[in-house]
């Protein structure tokens, strides 16, 4: 069991969203107890807001936000089988070609993940400022909160464009709908107005919370994109949001890239920001093994139950890293060992031998993917014994790390024009050696090469479809995608959102 403080309040505050789902109607419904009756201690009011960051537990789940996203860019896929598995109704296929429709269900459940972050965070919020309890951290967490909830609009307007908004707990009208400028302001003001409330340096009792580098971190992100998202050039305001965060000297890159990514990861000097997960209390969140792992990968794992067989690496993907990249040991690929080193070996059905189980990188038919083809992905450690919904990983999965910033500081200062400022720095270098290469020179800071870097250090997390979109990239055509619009840099809104909610308009 990890030994931080905050996971152990996140589990309680699941245990009690638990008991509280559970009751039936002969209990109370704790919504309507006076605030002053519910919350007797400064534990009280921090244990409620605990349920607001619950909310982000389900963002690397099969349905959220993240496979939306991941799925949508040259990274991540997910071919039909062979056997007739996986096309689940043709909704990968959708996304993987920006021909999304109104009523696929990842669709739908990613934009819950994100609507119900907000409303939790509204609710929070409202309840702790009403609360008559006093201690000297209450405000601390009523800004915490409210930066989350500049997170999960962050993550609105990044994938939607205009969406519904409302940060009134009490208000039970249908939420009227914003542009993206309208949010972006409101984000950057949210943040600016409680970021020196926030704690100042990481700690092992803020562990999981947002601190004043998270916060700083978000705004960086959101200047950076501002030209794509409100036609307007925040670069240097990008570059000043990043220095913030390196002026902490809170914040170090590992020197093992999949330090970050360890079971154990809660000890990483780089991450920033993380969702924490735990085998018990976040079950059925974090199962990453069983998404992309074929049967055969059980051995060497000691992984129990059945795989999955699901999300692969793009083919072309893979071939954006070195053979002497360590980043590409993010993915399976080549002759599988088992537990002790040996070669696993698998039937051949057609000639009744047992023959070597190699993954490779290469698919052959995007309609009749064999049970060997495609990179898998282990970034996340895995531990042995893993068995989907009896004991799921346990590695806190990462939003924000250092490498983040510095990469985010070098961009805008290159579109600045002012990369030589940056480019010798030994942090940013650092994010390259450890990789096993040469650090970045000035030429490769283009428009090709400089995200594909990008996308190199950052697979798997999230990053892949804005940083696509920031260069331009988005309506290229890559494997087994046709080249797409405009609009498909933006996801529709779901139907049924449409259909609770007159005051709204589908996205173009």
């Amino acid at each position: 069991m990890k030994k931080i403080n905050h996971k152990i309040l996140i589990a309680f505050a699941a245990i009690m969203l638990g008991l509280i789902s559970c009751t039936n109607l002969e209990e109370k419904v704790y919504s309507d107890i006076p605030l002053d009756d519910f919350f007797h201690t400064e534990k009280d009011v921090l244990m409620n807001a605990g349920r607001a960051y619950t909310k982000l537990q389900k963002y690397p789940e099969e349905f959220s936000l993240w496979t939306l996203d991941e799925m949508a860019s040259d990274i991540m896929v997910a071919p039909a089988r062979d056997d007739g598995f996986v096309w689940d109704n043709g909704r990968w296929n959708e996304i993987q070609k920006h021909q999304v429709t109104s009523t696929n269900k990842i669709l739908t459940l990613a934009w819950g993940f994100v609507f119900e972050g907000i409303s939790a965070c509204n609710e929070v919020i409202y309840e702790t400022e009403q609360s008559s309890i006093t201690f000297p951290e209450k405000a601390r967490v009523v800004s915490e909160i409210k930066v989350l909830r500049a997170y999960f609009y962050y993550l609105a307007i990044d994938n939607w464009g205009n969406i519904p908004f409302t940060v009134d707990y009490t208000d039970k009208q249908l939420p009227v709908q914003k542009n993206r400028k309208f949010v972006f302001d409101y984000i950057e003001q949210e943040i600016l107005e409680n970021v020196d409330i926030l704690k100042d340096k990481p700690s092992p009792d803020y562990y999981g919370r947002v601190t004043q580098g998270v916060a700083y971190t978000l705004l960086a992100k959101l200047y950076l994109n501002a030209r794509e998202w409100i036609g307007e050039d925040k670069f240097q305001a990008s570059v000043d949001a990043c220095d913030k965060v390196i002026q902490f000297n809170s914040y170090l890159i590992e020197d093992n890239y999949f330090s970050n990514f360890m079971v154990t990861n809660e000890f990483s000097t780089e991450n920033i920001f993380v969702i924490p997960m735990n085998s018990i209390f976040t079950k059925d969140r974090f199962y990453w093994y069983t998404l992309t792992l074929n049967d055969a990968s059980r051995a060497t794992f000691d992984f129990k139950g059945g795989m999955w067989d699901e999300f692969v690496l793009e083919p072309d993907f893979f071939t954006k890293y070195a053979e002497n990249d360590l980043r590409r040991n993010s993915f399976l690929f080549g002759q599988q060992k088992d537990k002790n080193g040996n070669d696993i070996l698998i039937l051949n059905e057609s000639t009744g031998l047992m023959e070597p189980f190699i993954y490779t990188p290469s698919i052959a038919n995007y309609m009749a993917r064999k049970k060997w083809e495609g990179a898998r992905f282990c970034k996340y450690e895995y531990q042995e014994g893993l068995e989907y919904y009896v004991t799921d990983m346990e590695n806190d999965f990462v939003i924000f790390r250092y490498a983040d910033v510095l990469y985010t500081k070098l961009e805008a200062l290159s579109r600045l024009g002012r990369s030589g400022e940056m480019i010798g720095d030994p942090d940013l270098q650092k994010i390259r050696t450890r990789a096993g290469l040469l650090p970045l020179q000035a030429g490769d800071l283009t428009t090709s090469e400089f995200p594909d870097e990008l996308g190199r250090e950052f697979a798997l997390e999230g990053h892949r479809r804005q940083d696509m979109i920031r260069f331009g990239l988005w309506g290229n055509a890559w494997w087994n995608k046709p080249p797409s619009g405009p609009n498909a840099k933006l996801f529709p809104i779901p139907e049924s959102v449409l259909n609770s909610n007159h005051n709204l308009v589908q996205n173009p």
